[in-house]
């Protein structure tokens, strides 16, 4: 299925340096003028295949996007041995204005959006319902995934839409092909961002197949829509959406973790991965976490595991308190597993967390929906050899998160909702959202800063 993801060569001319708002260094020749540009489906699905390709850079869902995360919420935890300043930002919680990777996280997904966009607004040449609506769907879910994620690192947390109408990130639905189509819009809501970003999931659950080889499918929209639902405090949807998940029995756990990372393909428990090929898709993950005989810097690696994460495990039988390694022909710190070839599928969404979320909102409803908390915990705790729990506590559900999900970008997303601490530093405290990039504020007069930057 892989080789459906390429890099098409016209969208790297396009969109190489077009922003969906305010890109002003643009060259003319670089717009979109030719009337017949996306006059038949094949050209339209290219531009969507591209956008998949665009969301796989190293900048979003090629691995930045988790470093970031899991480096904002290190406390202990995580050593930075590399070299790069912009990474050792994140780990002190002292993040510049200019920094690399918070400019091109926010820049590349707004590419995202505006290929999203382009295929939104030509979905007129398609004939066939059932093809035009899988594009549709696919398209906003890669808009709506990514206006997630740039919510959640650019904005204040939202626990039961508490900031509301705090800023959020510009919202942009026409796209942007030339330069006079650019415009210099406001921060939207958190509010606002957060109902586009649902509308469109729930569009894309009704408009998808239930399977979609590796492209979006209304399970995966499913599966984001529970995750999202989690993120805001509302149980009740993220129970029935996970439960939904669950049930279709279309994803069942692999038997052990190494058939759960590292694939060329999609494994059984995953909804929904970035493809990476020898030509298209980047796994920075391996790039950071593993050592430089497979691939990572020479830091061996840039980001080791520390005793402390360790504390986290209550069986040392548990496969996961053992998925690490320390490279003997490097002397390298402790690194781990999950990120060893620079060639894999980089895990997006997986059965395990629909498991962790059934039975997180299930414990805080008090309700039995599809199965126990006990019993959906005990599931992913027997995939990994660690001994079945006689009964489980809220604490119990967010420890087995943190096993579960370890080095996936969930952690500081999960302090946030559970308003925990990161160290000292309060979970809604401005160090632990990044700042709009100073270009951008630069340019577009009507952008707000974020507090404390």
């Amino acid at each position: 299925m892989k080789r459906y993801i390429k890099t098409i060569f016209i969208l790297t001319i396009i969109f190489a340096n077009i922003s969906c708002e305010n890109r002003l260094d643009t060259e003319p020749e670089q717009s979109l003028t030719s009337e017949n540009a996306f006059d038949t489906p094949e050209k339209v699905i290219n531009i969507l295949i591209g956008t998949y390709a665009q969301a796989g850079q190293g900048a979003s869902y090629g691995g930045q996007l988790y470093t970031i995360a899991e480096l904002l919420v290190n406390d202990q935890e995580l050593k930075w041995n590399g070299t790069f300043t912009d990474p050792s930002e994140f780990n002190n919680k002292a993040i510049n204005t200019n920094n690399t990777f918070v400019t091109n996280l926010w820049l590349n997904g707004y590419d995202i959006s505006n290929q999203a966009n382009i295929v939104l607004d030509n979905l007129d040449v398609f004939e066939n319902l059932d093809r035009k609506n899988s594009v549709e769907g696919q398209a906003k879910f890669l808009r709506a995934v990514t206006y997630f994620d740039l919510l959640r690192f650019f904005s204040k947390h939202n626990n039961n839409s508490i900031n509301n109408d705090e800023p959020g990130v510009p919202i942009m639905r026409e796209p942007v092909l030339q330069l006079e189509d650019i415009t210099y819009p406001s921060r939207n809501t958190i509010g606002e961002v957060y109902d586009f970003i649902i509308n469109d999931l729930e569009d894309a659950i009704v408009l998808l197949p239930e399977t979609n080889g590796v492209f979006a499918s209304s399970l995966a929209a499913k599966s984001l829509l529970a995750r999202i639902y989690l993120q805001i405090g509302n149980y009740e949807k993220a129970r029935d959406l996970s439960n939904e998940v669950i049930q279709s029995g279309r994803y069942v756990l692999t038997e052990n973790l190494n058939d759960a990372y590292n694939n060329d393909d999609n494994s059984t428990e995953d909804i929904f991965a970035w493809q990476v090929t020898d030509s298209d898709g980047t796994n920075s993950m391996n790039t950071f976490w593993a050592t430089d005989r497979f691939g990572g810097r020479p830091g061996n690696p840039d980001i080791s595991i520390e005793d402390a994460f360790f504390r986290i495990f209550d069986d040392f039988n548990d496969a996961r308190a053992g998925y690490f390694y320390i490279d003997s022909e490097t002397g390298s710190g402790i690194a781990s597993f999950k990120w060893i070839f620079g060639n894999s599928n980089i895990p997006f969404i997986r059965l395990p967390e629909m498991y962790l979320i059934r039975a997180e909102s299930n414990f805080i409803l008090n309700t039995t929906i599809g199965a126990t908390p006990l019993n959906d915990v005990n599931i992913v705790r027997n995939r990994s050899n660690a001994f079945i729990l006689p009964d489980v506590t809220y604490v119990d559900i967010i420890l087995e998160r943190l096993r579960e999900l370890s080095f996936e970008g969930h952690k500081l997303h999960d302090f946030k909702r559970l308003e925990i601490s990161v160290g000292e530093i309060p979970f809604d405290d401005n160090r632990l959202v990044l700042p709009i990039p100073q270009r951008e504020i630069n340019i577009n007069p009507n952008l707000e800063q974020n507090d404390g930057y």
